[in-house]
């Protein structure tokens, strides 16, 4: 499978699945909170629910490790792939904390190089458009800043709170 169909078939499953397996769980959380609902009903709901949870897992294993396996292939060229995949994990790592146990609004992302400077958005090549596509997408501010002593890239993307 090339790389473009690995990150496509990512995009359409968390798009697609997984979206749909996360609409059901808080339809079975609303089931759950429902007034009047017998108890024997409630448990086998918070089972469901469970089960629905282990599958979102999962299914956002699978992306990540699409992209992983689709990022890690795209930087052969790179002097060491491992630690492309290593600084991937870590990254994740961070983002998932901050998700699960910083109570944020908000996060901010910052990636800066000392190389030669001059990264665009430019008609015909995807890869900054496409971020600050998804970043825009998610109601986050891109910002882009590239001289000739390197390039920092921000994004600032709103959390949804529990």
């Amino acid at each position: 499978m090339s790389t473009n169909e690995r990150v496509r078939l990512a995009q359409e499953l968390h798009d697609g699945i997984a979206q749909d397996l996360v609409g059901l769980g808080y339809s079975i959380d609303s089931l759950v909170a429902t007034s009047g609902t017998p108890n024997e009903i409630r448990a086998e709901l918070r089972s469901l629910r469970f089960n629905v949870s282990d599958l979102i897992d999962k299914v956002r294993h699978e992306i990540f490790d699409l992209r992983v396996h689709s990022l890690t292939h795209m930087s052969q060229s790179l002097p060491s792939a491992s630690k492309t995949f290593e600084l991937e994990r870590i990254f994740a790592e961070l983002v998932r904390n901050v998700q699960a146990h910083s109570h944020a609004t908000s996060l901010t992302l910052s990636v800066a190089d000392n190389g030669l400077g001059g990264a665009l958005e430019k008609s015909g090549h995807h890869g900054l458009i496409g971020v600050a596509e998804r970043v825009h997408g998610l109601g986050g501010d891109f910002t882009l800043d590239s001289s000739e002593v390197g390039t920092r890239i921000s994004i600032t993307v709103p959390l949804d709170l529990p």
